[in-house]
């Protein structure tokens, strides 16, 4: 069977909901990220560099630029999601947000927009934005950057924000009708796969309404690239990936969608592991998996209840 007939996927959604092919087009808007300019600190999360999935050199071109250049690469798709992709793409001035939004919004067979960012970075005034929007029939996701709920890993990776920020920016945007798209990464420092379930139950027991799985990618100019080369940090093996992620999809509940259930990056800017070069690979050893285990949602086991404290 094919990883979409085991996994309720975004382009399966999407296809269903608009009768066609929809296709995300990644854009950079120039934004940068209170993490790195000193607002909450410097230097970034641990594991970051925006280069190894966004170039840099499209800061250049116009938005509308962008997305005729993204839209010429893809043959399968003749409607489009544009995807703020690179840094924090809330982290502005509304009225800055509004024109790149909608300038992206006027363009050509676009039906919605996906912005990622961090849940410290969404204001009132961006969810009331973002709900304006959605309130105009376009199809509108916020993309979450939590990547764990243990509180402690996140310290450790320098996020900035603790779970209880990204729980309840989640349920604001949730009741105006903006759909969330949760970021979970498996193989941070220190984790293992029970942290990786106990990520997951919480961010079910909030509610989301899709999650994007990565693998920790180890990058050039990241923090964790100098404890990489020094031998105090190893990534994670394929099949230890594998195994993680086939469990936690088969856990979440099959009307939740799965924007991606692996990540690749390039290199020289990747540094470990290199079977992420291969986009392909980790999705279909995850097919496979969940093939013989059972698919998505198979594996749910009793409700998890979050509790605000």
């Amino acid at each position: 069977m094919q990883l979409h007939e085991l996994v309720n996927t975004i382009g399966q959604d999407l296809q269903r909901r608009y009768g066609e092919k929809v296709h995300k087009l990644t854009l950079h808007g120039g934004f940068s990220c209170p993490n790195r300019d000193g607002t909450i600190g410097k230097g970034g999360c641990t594991f970051c560099n925006v280069a190894s999935f966004a170039d840099e050199q499209t800061q250049v071109k116009t938005i509308v630029e962008q997305l005729t250049d993204r839209a010429g690469e893809i043959s399968r798709a003749k409607k489009y999601l544009a995807y703020f992709q690179a840094y924090t793409s809330t982290y502005g001035e509304v009225q800055v947000l509004k024109n790149m939004y909608e300038e992206a919004l006027k363009a050509a067979d676009i039906v919605g927009l996906c912005v990622g960012t961090r849940p410290d970075c969404v204001p009132d005034a961006v969810l009331d934005l973002l709900s304006g929007y959605v309130e105009q029939g376009y199809e509108i996701w916020l993309e979450l950057g939590l990547q764990t709920a243990n509180n402690q890993t996140l310290k450790h990776i320098n996020r900035g924000h603790d779970f209880e920020c990204y729980a309840e920016i989640t349920q604001r945007a949730r009741a105006l009708g903006i759909k969330v798209c949760t970021h979970l990464i498996v193989g941070l420092p220190k984790e293992t796969r029970d942290d990786n379930v106990q990520t997951l139950e919480k961010v079910l027991a909030v509610g989301t309404d899709g999650i994007k799985l990565h693998g920790l990618h180890i990058v050039e100019g990241s923090t964790m690239a100098k404890a990489w080369r020094a031998g105090r940090l190893e990534a994670p093996e394929l099949e230890e990936y594998v195994a993680i992620a086939s469990e936690m999809i088969r856990m979440t509940p099959p009307e939740v969608v799965f924007h991606r259930v692996s990540s690749a990056a390039r290199r020289p800017t990747l540094l470990s592991p290199l079977w992420c070069e291969n986009r392909w690979l980790a999705m279909t050893e995850i097919g496979r998996a969940l093939n013989r285990d059972g698919a998505q949602g198979s594996l749910l086991e009793r409700p998890f209840h979050y509790v605000k404290p």
